[in-house]
């Protein structure tokens, strides 16, 4: 079993690069604001959202580093980061508010819940075709060191015979990884995942 969400390009990139922003504190920890920004891109054209004030249907690498300008009082970077999900919640929630977008609402997956229930939490809102705003703080395993105290998206599963993948996007680009991998981190604090509902 296997789904992947739609999504866009901007030139040869998978979404957006928070690596494109001038700003230099965005550029080193512009990663939430990437996400919201790439959901409210998908939102607009997947769902009729009006949250991307530029062309949904060509979206440019100008009009997307000005959008994340719009983007950064919402989920500006700080010297911890935005390393809690409420954080998160109330910044976007914020900008969708000013968007005058009542609908769409979100919710905190905390790290410390089970994966067993976390993959059918994932697989739910993949299903229901929502993109799933992912933070991961320290992490164990090296092979995870590009997601350490980073924000990424979710957008697509593979649920196979023992294992259930997850496409994660961020950098500009999407690979496939372990979500049980992904999830247990080794330490105690933890990070989590952001669910859309309506």
């Amino acid at each position: 079993m296997k789904l992947e969400l739609d999504y866009f390009y901007i030139g040869q990139a998978y979404g957006g690069k928070q690596t494109w922003f001038s700003d230099e504190w965005m550029r080193r920890g512009g990663c939430a604001a990437v996400t919201a920004c790439d959901c409210s891109i998908y939102f607009s054209l997947f769902r009729k959202k009006n949250l991307y004030p530029y062309n949904v249907n060509q979206v440019m690498r100008e009009d997307y580093i000005r959008f994340s300008k719009n983007m950064k009082p919402y989920l500006r970077p700080r010297m911890s980061g935005i390393d809690r999900l409420d954080l998160y919640i109330d910044g976007f929630g914020k900008y969708l508010t000013d968007k005058g977008e009542e609908k769409l609402k979100m919710t905190a997956w905390e790290g410390e819940r089970c994966i067993a229930d976390t993959q059918i939490a994932v697989k739910r809102q993949i299903d229901e075709g929502f993109p799933i705003p992912c933070l991961v703080l320290k992490h164990m395993n090296p092979v995870f060191q590009d997601y350490v105290w980073h924000w990424f998206l979710l957008t697509g599963y593979e649920k196979l015979e023992d294992t259930f993948m997850v496409k994660v996007v961020t950098y500009g680009s999407w690979c496939w990884l372990r979500l049980d991998e992904l999830w247990n981190t080794g330490y105690e604090r933890k990070g989590g995942l952001v669910l859309f509902y309506e």
